[in-house]
């Protein structure tokens, strides 16, 4: 479905373009400037993680009413405001001499973090091209995938050059100049489903409780999975090395999980794409615990394998957070469905690092038994899930 003077090869590109910039200065940003910001400030990095983590809750808090204006009005506009915020959250942390802005500005990331990360750019699709979303999902998940291997190396070399302070307000331009207009060229308003969603978003459609439990179900399911996917991008080089691995084999088993993320939604845009949405997801809860087992049974020689099948299973999971909800529940009150779904996880990532990180103090290699027993857990959430339609009549 292509529109007309927007053919949908151009809007993936777009928005899958200013996602890369929206994740790149934000997520991914701590990996690089945490350490030169706290050093320059005089504060631990722990403070810098801290607030980051903050922001993640904030984002997990605004979500569903963002959600819910996207439902009524489309995401051209609120995609639009996330790029004022995070240019102002992020000039904020540029001009920072303490830790009061640097607090104030990673909140005011975690705004935008709300309203601007994969759940908006999602509804935002469900809104353009209804059920026929699942492909234009799966594009921008290709183009965004690459956000940390864009943004990490931008992001040092902006810092090496010219400090963290540059870095940062050269982020804050990019949002601007870059993402900005691109989201700015995207349909406006709710072309797919014009009226059907504001009922639902206020609440006028009954809800079953099938689909109340599948709610539910779902939030269980990627609230535990992004736990793991946090613990692994924060930690997983240290439990390579317990588990035996050199640091040079540990980085560059590290290395492969993004190219297995691409590998993977490349075989889900191809081969899964004629399956339920709920095929794909289940096969992907359970690549983490099968690597693990690997790990656990091969020890060092293991870590390139556990990489590889932990990078393809987040890598599908990551566009079954937008295609499983459009594939149960249908574009009606889609952004709102969004929202409620992935705000538990959004919350749970904040805990990740900490938590993994005590189990590995404590139990060395075998933490990786907590988010094993996560992936089996969301495997048997998701068996429990119909694959039929349990959208409720408007």
């Amino acid at each position: 479905m292509s529109l007309p003077g927007r053919p949908t090869t151009a809007i993936v590109m777009a928005l899958g373009t200013a996602q890369t910039v929206s994740w790149a200065s934000t997520y991914y940003l701590p990996a690089v400037l945490a350490t030169p910001m706290a050093a320059d400030l005089g504060i631990s990095p722990v403070m810098i993680f801290a607030a980051f983590s903050a922001a993640m809750v904030v984002s997990a808090i605004v979500g569903p009413w963002a959600g819910m204006m996207i439902d009524r009005h489309g995401g051209r506009g609120i995609l639009i405001a996330s790029n004022l915020i995070f240019a102002t959250g992020l000039a904020c942390m540029g001009l920072a001499q303490g830790p009061l802005l640097i607090w104030l500005g990673w909140l005011i990331v975690g705004l935008g973090m709300g309203i601007g990360l994969y759940e908006a750019a999602f509804a935002t699709l469900a809104c353009i091209y209804g059920r026929e979303a699942r492909s234009p999902i799966t594009g921008i998940t290709l183009i965004a995938g690459f956000a940390s291997t864009v943004g990490w190396p931008l992001s040092a070399l902006m810092e090496a050059r010219y400090g963290w302070r540059i870095a940062c307000f050269g982020w804050a331009g990019l949002h601007l100049l870059l993402a900005l207009p691109l989201n700015a060229w995207l349909p406006a308003g709710n072309l797919a489903v014009p009226s059907a969603s504001a009922t639902k978003a206020d609440g006028g459609g009954a809800v079953p409780s099938r689909a109340r439990l599948t709610m539910v179900l779902l939030a269980f399911v990627f609230a535990v999975t992004w736990f793991t996917s946090t613990a692994m991008a924060a930690h997983l080089p240290r439990l390579l090395e317990a588990a035996g691995a050199t640091t040079a084999v540990a980085v560059g088993a590290g290395a492969l999980i993004g190219p297995a993320q691409v590998a993977a939604r490349i075989l889900e845009f191809t081969l899964l794409r004629r399956f339920h949405p709920l095929v794909s997801t289940r096969l992907a809860t359970l690549t983490h615990p099968i690597g693990a087992g690997v790990l656990l049974w091969l020890g060092a020689p293991g870590a390139y394998a556990f990489a590889f099948l932990h990078g393809a299973g987040n890598g599908v999971l990551t566009i079954a957070k937008g295609t499983l909800p459009l594939a149960l529940f249908g574009p009606v009150g889609y952004g709102l469905t969004q929202g409620l779904i992935g705000g538990p996880g959004r919350a749970l990532q904040a805990a990740a690092p900490l938590i993994f990180g005590f189990a590995l103090d404590r139990y060395g290699v075998n933490a990786i038994w907590l988010t094993s027993g996560l992936g089996i857990a969301a495997l048997i959430a998701l068996l429990l899930v119909n694959s039929g339609r349990t959208e409720p009549s408007p």
